[in-house]
């Protein structure tokens, strides 16, 4: 509830006008600073404070899987910027990975006693046999959890490249534009369109980061573990599906990405993946409902852009649209999902799932590089009241 309130306060204090040409010239009777280094803020400093908030919580918030060993330097920087891509396009589908690896780690930190931290890396394919192959599936943990438990958390932390303290500080900075934000809101100051997709992002970053908080940060290297003497690999003699076999796709597959692949034949886990807990549902509609409750928070931020001063009509409208899908979408998906799931026969409920994860495929982009690239055209007409910085001494209590 909180969070529509604030939705809508921002929506309000942003009305400029409603996008009509001739209005440009009221906005110039807006206030505006006395372009002293004390009142004013620059395109610049606009642009430059939005693109480093936005990298922070694209590249920098990325905890990717542990890769293939054999892969060379520019490999892993084409792998990170296709992750990198995937946020800024659909930045839901990190946080329903985020949150699967998270389910799934504390399921295996509380079922075999072992540190969080055991359980991320036991999803990022950080445990490997001596052959070279990730301990990365259920059926293999009983062979493998004693000397798993042998290896201490902080060894394993000892491979990340950021401890606590760090991802704390990058949370605060998430946090800290989202207060920025919220004063300018509370002084009547407007934000622009690119500061509200990069709240946007800014708000999803946070729920990212506390999501992955355990789990080591660009672990380059596995950890070789050796199988117990009395145990054997029960993979060894088992068919399992390769990947790109994998057909069809469930809903939740298509969402956090292909999970069947043969790890008896492999040296990593896929880009996506995680540990599927026999007998448990990571799926679960909570799980499904939070990834989509979050998609469409990212949408309704946008939103909040609804009667902020647009150089076109044309810009305006299709800013509207595309804030307005990327809110409902998740919404009428989980609905349809909901549906399939209540009657799993009725081929009408099965094909209007279908055909919302085949929209949402195709369609989806669109709109999110529409609201991207709006970001940026619409900076070339600003009001003057949104060069105006925040008075921070508003809220220093003094004598």
């Amino acid at each position: 509830m909180l969070f529509w309130i604030f939705v809508f306060l921002l929506t309000r204090q942003s009305g400029l006008t409603q996008g009509h040409p001739n209005l440009l010239s009221r906005a110039a009777t807006e206030a505006s600073c006395d372009c002293t280094i004390n009142s004013c803020r620059t395109l610049f400093d606009i642009v430059w404070g939005c693109l480093a908030t936005i990298f922070a919580c694209t590249w920098v918030a990325l905890h990717q899987n542990v890769p293939d060993p054999d892969l060379g330097h520019f490999a892993l920087l084409m792998r990170k910027l296709r992750m990198m891509l995937v946020t800024i396009i659909a930045p839901e589908v990190i946080v329903g990975f985020a949150a699967r690896q998270f389910v799934s780690a504390r399921w295996i930190s509380k079922e075999f006693d072992v540190s969080t931290t055991h359980g991320f890396f036991c999803n990022m394919g950080g445990f490997v046999s001596e052959e070279g192959h990730p301990v990365s599936k259920m059926k293999q943990f009983p062979a493998y959890m004693p000397a798993i438990r042998k290896i201490k958390k902080a060894d394993i932390e000892d491979k990340s490249k950021g401890d606590t303290l760090s991802k704390g500080v990058a949370i605060a900075q998430g946090l800290w534009f989202v207060t920025q934000c919220l004063a300018r809101v509370s002084q009547h100051l407007p934000l622009t369109e690119l500061e509200v997709a990069t709240l946007a992002f800014a708000v999803l970053s946070v729920a990212i980061r506390l999501l992955w908080l355990h789990k080591p940060l660009d672990v380059q290297q596995p950890i070789v573990v050796t199988r117990s003497e009395v145990d054997i690999d029960p993979l060894q003699e088992e068919d399992i599906t390769p990947l790109n076999n994998s057909v069809p796709l469930k809903i939740s597959d298509a969402i956090f990405g292909y999970q069947k692949y043969s790890p008896i034949s492999s040296t990593s886990v896929p880009s996506f993946y995680s540990i599927e807990i026999d007998g448990k549902d990571p799926y679960g509609l909570v799980l499904l409902a939070g990834v989509f409750g979050v998609g469409t928070i990212f949408g309704s931020i946008h939103c909040a852009a609804w009667n902020a001063l647009f150089p076109s009509m044309a810009e305006m409208w299709i800013w509207r649209i595309s804030s307005v899908f990327i809110a409902a979408y998740p919404v009428l998906t989980y609905l349809a999902v909901i549906g399939a799931i209540w009657a799993p026969d009725n081929d009408i409920a099965t094909a209007v799932l279908v055909g919302f994860t085949v929209v949402g495929t195709v369609i989806y982009p669109f709109f999110r590089l529409f609201l991207i690239i709006l970001s940026f055209t619409t900076l070339r007409s600003l009001p003057p009241s949104a060069f105006v910085d925040v008075n921070w001494s508003n809220y220093i209590p003094h004598l």
